[in-house]
C-alpha cells in the first residue's frame, strides 16, 4: 500500500496592523473609541457609577423577586424551557433551577449557564388583598 501524497502548501498572506500612536506599537490607541468600548464602555463620568449601581440594584430585586416562581428561560439555541428558578451567582455566570423541563423531559435540579441564557421572565404573584 503507497502512502496518500501530500496537499502541497498554500501560502497565506501575513496581517500587520498599523503603527500605534506612539510609534512603536501595532495595534489602536487606547483612546479610540473602539479601545474604550473593548476596555470597559465610556469614559468615566460623574452619573456613570450611580447609574450602574441603581440598576445593578434593580436587576438584584429582580433576581430576588423570581426565587421560586415558575419562570420561562428563552436560550441561545432557540429553545425555550420552565423551570423554578432558584439562585444565580455572583456573575450571573449560572443559574440554578429547579424541576426543568425540556424537550427530552423533567431535571429535579439543574445549572444554566448564564451565557447560554438570552432572557427569562416570570410572573409576579399578585398583591395581598386584590
Amino acid at each position: 500500500m503507497q502512502p496518500l501524497p501530500l496537499p502541497s502548501a498554500i501560502p497565506v498572506g501575513i496581517l500587520r496592523l498599523p503603527r500605534g500612536p506612539d510609534g512603536s506599537s501595532r495595534g489602536f490607541s487606547p483612546d479610540s473609541p473602539r479601545a474604550r468600548a473593548l476596555l470597559g464602555g465610556c469614559p468615566p463620568c460623574p452619573p456613570c457609577p450611580r447609574v450602574r449601581a441603581e440598576l445593578r440594584e434593580r436587576f438584584l430585586l429582580a433576581l430576588g423577586a423570581a426565587r421560586g416562581l415558575p419562570s420561562r428561560f428563552s436560550l441561545r439555541s432557540g429553545i425555550r424551557v420552565d423551570a423554578r428558578f432558584g439562585a444565580a451567582d455572583l456573575e450571573f455566570r449560572t443559574l440554578q433551577v429547579d424541576s426543568l423541563r425540556t424537550p427530552l423531559g423533567v431535571e429535579a435540579a439543574a445549572l444554566l449557564r448564564g451565557s447560554d441564557v438570552l432572557g427569562f421572565s416570570f410572573l409576579l404573584p399578585a398583591p395581598p388583598g386584590e
